[in-house]
């Protein structure tokens, strides 16, 4: 995505005044006496999210008036200065005064400046901002670079992103910060012993695969990201209706957020070694198709019992996490598309997030209110752990009933973490249903921001 900031500090550029219905009048009472008319001729109160574009007398545009929520309201959208690129007409702007939160409303001017034009070309209007004083604009940038990333790669349909697709992607990347890339295609991952990869992935023409990328010290503090990268999910055998299968291209988010938070880390030279996990598959429907109650010996050793097909993200993640695990990281991050259940549970902005470090929990919910990037903890709650027993196998992927299923997901991965240092587990949606301020519809960076911020102050 084109940077959206105007590198050149500009005299000319038009002026966003950012009122609330308290602040409107005296604002009003300001302006040259054609402008205060125009607007009361237009009936401006200044509601959250209405943008008025004041004329000067030779008919350029004067300046913009942009409504926010009082001071005093009880919810207030921090992006709500996002919208702002969807309503100016073309030209360099700059915020004459300070919105709620300067550095959270620059940012999400630059996430509402996304667009996804990989298949339909169309003219752009070219609406810029002058960086405000005593923003960080270079890391504003890099938040927006990562999460246009994520989405592009969320956005592509399966057709034109599939495991192959996804591994180029990472291996671009890899590329681009002097990164080391590996990949185990196929077969291959029977022979290296990633079996619950390639039982999820053997139906599928595109052959599955575990990505791996390192980057940075050696002798810096482990930090492993594993994200679910699987390309299409029909729900295989168990398969899917057709209104749950219509955007099942989404199901590698997990993936393309954890490449966004690489990028973010690299980009920053945070002080780290990073490791990137992350199983590519497609969840296909064919004759050699994994089965209900079908039993595999994963990574872990486990054997695992195929409760049903449509949980596919969690069989995959649970060799990548053992993979993971071996190297006992300081920090392991998985991100995952995962379950419905939580989204019945929180609705799709608001990904539940799982750990048993107290303290990383406190840190994670701290810079996701901090980052506007919401997330809500939820328990890892241990009497749940015996509904994943199996009468014939060590586990079930699948316990029958729909009760509880974002925190038996999260205990099943559990059960493939035992040396890491510290572990912390992300149950995304991936998208946004219909768009907000700065978040068009369609593919969404989630968690990643947080997570970044997270590491950039203990590893800067």
């Amino acid at each position: 995505m084109p940077s959206p900031f105007e590198t050149a500090p500009t005299a000319s550029a038009i002026p966003i005044t950012f009122a609330t219905k308290t602040t409107w009048s005296a604002i009003a009472e300001d302006l040259p006496e054609p402008a205060r008319r125009f607007a009361l001729a237009n009936d401006f109160t200044a509601k959250p999210g209405k943008c008025l574009t004041l004329p000067a007398p030779d008919g350029q545009i004067a300046q913009v008036v942009f409504g926010l929520e009082d001071e005093s309201a009880k919810s207030r959208d921090l992006f709500r200065p996002g919208a702002l690129p969807g309503l100016l007409p073309p030209g360099v702007y700059r915020f004459a005064n300070a919105p709620h939160d300067l550095r959270l409303a620059t940012l999400a001017f630059a996430l509402g400046s996304y667009r996804f034009d990989r298949y339909r070309k169309a003219e752009k209007p070219e609406v810029r901002l002058v960086p405000p004083d005593g923003v960080d604009i270079a890391d504003i940038a890099r938040m927006a670079e990562a999460a246009s990333l994520a989405r592009d790669l969320i956005n592509t349909p399966s057709n034109d992103m599939g495991p192959e697709q996804l591994a180029d992607g990472a291996q671009a990347l890899a590329a681009r910060f002097g990164a080391s890339f590996e990949c185990i295609v196929g077969d291959d991952l029977v022979k290296q012993n990633f079996p619950l990869i390639h039982a999820v992935g053997m139906a599928s023409a595109r052959a599955p695969r575990l990505i791996d990328l390192s980057w940075g010290d050696p002798a810096h503090p482990k930090v492993t990201l594993v994200g679910k990268g699987v390309c299409f999910d029909t729900g295989g055998l168990d398969i899917k209706p057709s209104s749950g299968m219509l955007i099942m291209k989404k199901d590698m988010g997990g993936a393309a957020n954890v490449l966004a938070l690489a990028q973010m880390v690299m980009d920053a030279k945070l002080k780290v070694r990073l490791r990137v996990l992350i199983p590519a598959v497609e969840n296909a429907v064919a004759g050699n198709a994994f089965r209900p109650l079908d039993i595999f010996k994963s990574r872990k050793g486990l054997n695992v019992e195929i409760g049903n097909t449509d949980a596919e993200g969690r069989l995959v993640l649970a060799d990548a996490l053992a993979l993971a695990d071996e190297e006992k990281p300081d920090l392991l991050v998985d991100l995952g598309t995962l379950t419905g259940a939580a989204r019945v549970a929180l609705g799709p902005d608001l990904p539940p997030f799982y750990t048993h470090d107290e303290t990383l929990a406190e840190s994670v919910a701290e810079h996701a209110k901090r980052e506007n990037d919401p997330l809500w903890r939820m328990p890892l709650w241990p009497p749940y752990d015996s509904w994943l027993d199996s009468k014939v196998a060590d586990i079930n992927n699948a316990p029958s009933g729909g009760f509880a299923g974002s925190i038996t997901c999260a205990l099943f991965l559990q059960r493939f973490v035992t040396d890491a240092r510290s572990w912390l587990h992300v149950d995304i949606y991936g998208w946004t249903p219909s768009a907000k301020p700065a978040r068009p519809e369609g593919g969404e960076c989630q968690a990643a921001r947080a997570i970044y911020k997270l590491l950039s102050e203990r590893y800067a």
